[in-house]
């Protein structure tokens, strides 16, 4: 069974930085985009960033300058470093795997809290 594990959310202050990881399969990081949705209460689920295995990036407005995606095939793992948080990055963060255009492929989510 394909399984994506995501881990490193927490409570922060605005501010502060947080480094997400998901660990996958060597199937899945060989041959798929990577990338990383959230999920606030009461919205829907936003793509954020996205990288695919030739290390293309994709990120939302919202985080540029702020959140770098990144992989590390060796591994079979991406990480989602995420500095100078503020309230509105709080949501679920979700680990997905797909096309670049489907993605089809979820980890089980780890929450991030930006509260002071």
């Amino acid at each position: 069974q394909v399984q994506l594990v995501e881990s490193g959310g927490g409570l922060v202050q605005p501010g502060e930085s947080l480094r997400l990881s998901c660990a996958g399969s060597r199937s899945i990081f060989q041959i798929l985009t990577m990338g990383w949705y959230r999920q606030a209460p009461g919205n829907p689920r936003e793509l954020v960033a996205t990288i695919s295995t030739g290390g293309n990036t994709y990120y939302v407005n919202s985080v540029k300058g702020r959140f770098t995606i990144s992989r590390d095939n060796a591994k079979n793992t991406i990480y989602l470093q995420m500095d100078s948080l503020k309230p509105e990055d709080t949501a679920v963060y979700y680990c997905t795997a797909g096309t670049g255009v489907n993605y089809n492929i979820w980890g089980q989510g780890t929450q991030v809290t930006v509260s002071s």
